[in-house]
């Protein structure tokens, strides 16, 4: 009965995760350009589906479009982008060469972090009280027993706690990650 909730829960989770993958903590991470896309013959394509992406070195990310004519599309694409790296286009393909983070941008990404855990704790408990109004409306309606609610009530912030716990986790896991120089 409560399984939908815990999917929504789980799908916050999920989100914030990705999310984190995206923020560069000094270190090459080919992520860092998942929402970046290029037109494509008319569609808008994710920059990974037109080339091969590597991290030669810990702070560079080389990227080889299958077809020499996107160098251009691709550069542009990654300047509009919120990346906040000038690519260096060679002719065959484009590097990004990551620069030492300084200890203030550690400290503003630490806060981002924080601050997008919070966001997906509030989605949790915002899930936590819609499960609570499903099960106290089910117990109005008489589908359910008073025992039973409160089992109900009881599993749910079980579940909440469960996945409050989990996002706390990852939020001090990419913390550590940033702050590390």
């Amino acid at each position: 009965m409560l399984k939908q909730f815990e999917e929504k829960m789980k799908k916050s989770l999920e989100s914030m995760t990705n999310d984190f993958m995206t923020i560069r903590a000094g270190r090459a991470n080919p992520h860092v350009l998942d929402k970046v896309k290029i037109d494509y013959y008319g569609v808008s394509t994710p920059v990974a589906q037109v080339g091969n992406i590597s991290v030669p070195e810990a702070r560079t990310i080389l990227i080889q479009p299958w077809e020499p004519n996107l160098l251009g599309e691709i550069e542009k694409a990654i300047l509009m982008s919120d990346v906040g790296i000038t690519p260096t286009n060679d002719g065959k393909a484009i590097r990004l060469n990551f620069p030492e983070l300084t200890e203030e941008r550690r400290k503003e990404l630490a806060k981002d972090v924080k601050k997008r855990g919070e966001e997906a704790k509030v989605a949790v408990r915002n899930i936590r009280r819609d499960a609570n109004d499903f099960v106290k409306k089910q117990n109005k309606a008489g589908d359910l027993n008073d025992d039973e609610a409160k089992d109900y009530e009881e599993d749910v912030q079980k579940m909440t706690d469960k996945y409050v716990k989990q996002i706390d986790e990852a939020v001090e896991t990419k913390s550590k990650e940033i702050m590390t120089v």
